[in-house]
């Protein structure tokens, strides 16, 4: 969406392309600067690997914190590839636009907002680089209404590239990562670089998740060890970060998010469900004290 702030300024008719282009952005800082101050925490769910559950740990953790009445905003900037509409079961879904600011996309009080809401056909591939990916992501903060939120939770695509670098230097302060990782040492190598890239921007690290930890058997929920497990709370101590918990891997997880309900509503008394209300509960004391202290570190 384009700004207006030239547009109605008395003295635009006198102005050269230049201090039009500045007056716009200006105009534009100020307001990401004015959203921005309406939102307490902002948290980045981020992993160096694919595949390891990042996105629907995301939603997962945004909907338990909502469940404890915190005003919570899901943000997904994996333009490449957004599964949070499909997560949530939201697909086909379109923000309205009220004062030339689109209005997130509502779920029992979680408020959305995902590229997948805004391209025509679901099959077509977005070919961007990386400067037009910044400006969707600046959109996404400086053009949503998200109003006053205790938590914005940011759900970003594999890696250390772009987007990643793009939304910690929109958000500035009260910001945070939490890694996702599963046990093994082929995405432990991975999410060890997104440990050292959130130290070279100064983005404080919430905590490790180890995702897929175990195995929950859908008859009698026993958690069973069939994989490696301890890989993400070992890296957490090695590389002196907390360690938020294991989720493991849970049938139900796959069903629910296709069917768009996902897994801390649908089996909300699970081992996986209670385990990421868990995560949530430690995520929210992070926030209040992000450096944490040595004592509660991984063990």
């Amino acid at each position: 969406m384009a700004d207006s702030a030239c547009s109605s300024c008395s003295q635009s008719g006198s102005c050269s392309d230049t201090e039009k282009q500045q007056c716009e952005q200006e105009h534009a800082k100020k307001k990401m600067a004015d959203n921005l101050a309406l939102i307490k925490h902002k948290i980045l769910v981020m992993s160096g690997k694919g595949g390891v559950g990042k996105s629907s740990t995301a939603a997962n953790l945004a909907l338990a914190l909502a469940e404890t009445g915190a005003k919570v905003g899901l943000m997904d900037i994996d333009l490449h590839g957004p599964s949070i509409p499909t997560l949530l079961g939201l697909e086909g879904q379109h923000p309205p636009v009220e004062d030339d600011s689109m209005v997130p996309v509502e779920r029992n009080g979680l408020k959305v907002m995902s590229i997948g809401f805004l391209v025509a056909n679901a099959d077509d591939a977005l070919i961007w680089r990386g400067p037009v990916k910044a400006g969707v992501i600046q959109q996404f903060i400086k053009d949503v209404k998200w109003g006053e939120l205790d938590y914005l939770v940011v759900d970003c695509p594999p890696g250390t590239g772009d987007e990643p670098l793009s939304i910690v230097q929109m958000l500035g302060e009260n910001s945070g990562a939490v890694l996702v990782t599963t046990p093994q040492k082929v995405a432990l190598v991975d999410v060890r670089k997104s440990v050292t890239f959130c130290h070279q921007v100064k983005l404080p690290v919430f905590g490790i998740v180890e995702n897929m930890s175990g195995f929950v058997c859908p008859k009698c929920n026993e958690v069973v060890d069939i994989f490696k497990k301890g890989g993400g709370q070992k890296m957490a101590a090695d590389m002196t970060v907390p360690f938020l918990g294991q989720v493991p891997i849970d049938p139900r997880m796959v069903d629910a998010g296709d069917n768009g309900t996902p897994v801390v509503e649908s089996a909300a008394d699970s081992p996986t469900a209670i385990a990421l209300k868990e995560v949530a509960q430690e995520l929210m004391l992070r926030c209040i004290n992000p450096g944490g202290g040595t004592a509660d570190l991984a063990e």
